[in-house]
C-alpha cells in the first residue's frame, strides 16, 4: 500500500465515494503509479503482478475521462474500448466497472463468444458507452454492422500478452486499426513480450512505461510447496485431502476431461466441487462460477482457462493437481491466491517421473520451494489443510431415459389427438403402425379384414395405404371401394398432415415422410 489516497491523485469525488464503499480507500502502487498520466490523457504501459490491481488502474481513469461528456443518445456508438482474451476476464472487468461507471450514469456491457448474440446486439442498439469484449465476436458483430469503433475515445488492452499466446494479435491489430489515431490507448498486462512490442509501436503515441515488479515476479505474500508422493494412488489420496478445507481452494488440471472427472470424484465423495474448462458452454460456466463464489461449493477444478481473470476472494489455496507447461502460466495459475494484499498457499504436486520439468519451470518462475515427499496424512499437509469442510451428502443423480421416447413434433401430436378423437383403437382389424392411423374416413367398414391381410405392426403397417389417404393395401388388392385419394397434405378426413404427400409412393419414401 502506499501512502497516498486516490483524492491525492486526481480520482473524482462519486469514484472515490463508490470505492469507499467497497473497502477500498488506498491505491495499490501500480494505481498509484499510473493514475496521474491516465487521468491527463496520456498513453500508458502498465506492468504488474498478478493480482496486483490493475483493472481498477486502467476502470478509474476510463470512467472519469467519459463522465466529462455525457451521451444519452438511444443507439449510440460505444465511447470507451476494453478488450480481454477471455469471457470470465471480460465478465471480471465489468463488473469492476460497472459500479463506477453508475456514478455517472454511464452504460457498460460485454460482447464475447459462446452465447447467442441477440443480448449483445440489443444492448449496442440501445446504446452503450463502455464496451468490454473479446476480439473475435467484436469482428463478427462488426462485420454484420452491428458494432461501431468509430467514435472510441479510450482504449484498453488488457492481458495483452496473453492475447499473443492465444493468437488474437493480429484480430487485436484490426480492431485498433478501427479506432481513431488521436484516442487515448492503455496496455496493462503482466508481461510485455511475445510480440506486444509491436502494438505499442504501432499504435501508442508518446507512452509512459510503468512497470511496478519484475515482468515474472511472484507475490511475496504467496507460499509454495512441492509435495512429491510416491505414486498416482497416493497422489489421488493426497488431492482429495487438500481438497478437503473449509475455505476456498483452486485445483488446477492439464486436460479438460480430468479436471470435469475429479470435480465429480470430489463431490461424490462429500467434498462439494464444480469444475471450469473450455468445453463448457457460457451459460454453465456462469452457473459454477456462481457456486463457487456463494459457497455452495468450495472448490473449483479447473484448467488453464481460469488462470487469468477469475478473480474470487478468500482462494486460500491453489493446488497444481497437474504441473503447468510453462512458467507463465505457473505464476498465473497461482496469482489466483494471495490478491490484493492477502497471503495464501500454493501447492504443486509432483510424482517421480514429473521431477525434471517441474523442478525446471519452478526455476524459470524463481520460485524457491524444496520438495517434500509427503502423503495425506502428513504433519504438512495436515497443517496445511487446516480445519475439514464436513462431509456434504451429494444430490443423487438422476438417470436420464434411454430410448422410447414420446416424439413432440407437431406431426406426432396430430397423429395423438387424431387416435383419440374416434379413430379405430389398435388391434380391431386394420394394419397397425403408420398406415392404419392415417386410414380414410371415405373407406368402407369391409376395408377392415381386407387390411388385416397386411402384417401386423412395423413394416406392414406402414404399407398398409400410408400416405395415401385411402383404405388399406389389401383393399386396394382385391378391388376394395376405396375412397378418392386427397390433396397432398390432407388425410381423407380434412386433418392437415404436415410433411406427407398423398398420393402412389413406395412404402420406404412413405415410412421416411411419417417420421
Amino acid at each position: 500500500m502506499t501512502s497516498q489516497t486516490f483524492a491525492d491523485l486526481g480520482v473524482p469525488a462519486p469514484l472515490i465515494d463508490v470505492l469507499a464503499a467497497q473497502g477500498k480507500n488506498e491505491p495499490f502502487p501500480i494505481q498509484a503509479d499510473t493514475l496521474p498520466d491516465t487521468l491527463a490523457g496520456r498513453d500508458v504501459l502498465g506492468r504488474g503482478k498478478t493480482g496486483s490491481g490493475k483493472t481498477l488502474a486502467f476502470s478509474l481513469p476510463l470512467v472519469a475521462r467519459l463522465a466529462a461528456k455525457a451521451d444519452r443518445r438511444r443507439g449510440r456508438k460505444p465511447r470507451a474500448l476494453v478488450l480481454a482474451p477471455t469471457r470470465e476476464l471480460a465478465n471480471q472487468i465489468d463488473e469492476v466497472i460497472k459500479p463506477l461507471a453508475a456514478a455517472y450514469d454511464l452504460v457498460t456491457t460485454t460482447v464475447y463468444g459462446g452465447v447467442n448474440q441477440k443480448r449483445q446486439v440489443d444492448a449496442l442498439n440501445a446504446g452503450v458507452d463502455i464496451l468490454v469484449a473479446c476480439p473475435g465476436r467484436l469482428e463478427d458483430l462488426i462485420g454484420q454492422g452491428f458494432a461501431n469503433l468509430g467514435d472510441i475515445e479510450i482504449t484498453v488492452l488488457d492481458e495483452a500478452d496473453h492475447m499473443a499466446d492465444l493468437g488474437f494479435l493480429p484480430g487485436v491489430t484490426r480492431l485498433l486499426a478501427r479506432t481513431p489515431g488521436d484516442g487515448q490507448r492503455l496496455l496493462f498486462s503482466a508481461t510485455l513480450d511475445n510480440g506486444v512490442d509491436k502494438l505499442v509501436k504501432r499504435f501508442l503515441r508518446n507512452e509512459v512505461l510503468h512497470s511496478v515488479d519484475e515482468a515474472h515476479s511472484h507475490v511475496a505474500a504467496m507460499t509454495h510447496h512441492v509435495f512429491a508422493p510416491v505414486d498416482a494412488d497416493a497422489k489421488k489420496d493426497l488431492v482429495q485431502t487438500l481438497a478437503s478445507g473449509t475455505a476456498r481452494r483452486i485445483l488446477f488440471m492439464r486436460t479438460k476431461h480430468q479436471a470435469k472427472k475429479l470435480a465429480k470424484q470430489l463431490t461424490a465423495s462429500g467434498i462439494p466441487a464444480v469444475d471450469l474448462h473450455g468445453n463448457l458452454s457460457q451459460p454453465a460456466r456462469d452457473r459454477n462460477l456462481a457456486a463457487f463464489g456463494d459457497g455452495r461449493a468450495k472448490v473449483l477444478v479447473a484448467t488453464d482457462v481460469a488462470a487469468r481473470g477469475v478473480h474470487v476472494d478468500g482462494v486460500e489455496l491453489v493446488v497444481h493437481v497437474d504441473p503447468p507447461v510453462e512458467h507463465k502460466a505457473y505464476l498465473h495459475r497461482s496469482g489466483r491466491t494471495a490478491r490484493a494484499g492477502s497471503a495464501g498457499d500454493v501447492v504443486t504436486i509432483m510424482l517421480p517421473e514429473q521431477r525434471r520439468d517441474t523442478l525446471d519451470i519452478l526455476r524459470k518462475a524463481k520460485i524457491s520451494a524444496t520438495p517434500q515427499q509427503v502423503t495425506s496424512t502428513s504433519p504438512e499437509v495436515v497443517a496445511l489443510v487446516g480445519e475439514v469442510a464436513p462431509y456434504v451428502k451429494p444430490e443423487p443423480v438422476v438417470a436420464q431415459p434411454q430410448g422410447g421416447g414420446r416424439s413432440q413434433g407437431a406431426n406426432a401430436q396430430r397423429k395423438r389427438a387424431a387416435r383419440g378423437e374416434g379413430q379405430q383403437p389398435a388391434g380391431r382389424g386394420g394394419a397397425q403402425g403408420g398406415g392404419s392411423r392415417r386410414r380414410g374416413a371415405g373407406a368402407p367398414a369391409s376395408d377392415a379384414p381386407a387390411a388385416g391381410r397386411a402384417p401386423q405392426g412395423g413394416r406392414g403397417g406402414q404399407r398398409s395405404g400410408a400416405g395415401r389417404g385411402q383404405g388399406g393395401a389389401g383393399a386396394q388388392r382385391t378391388g376394395a371401394p376405396a375412397a378418392r385419394p386427397q390433396g397432398a397434405g390432407r388425410s381423407a378426413s380434412g386433418t392437415p398432415t404436415t410433411g406427407m404427400v398423398v398420393g402412389a409412393r413406395n412404402p420406404r419414401t412413405n415410412r421416411r415422410a411419417q417420421g
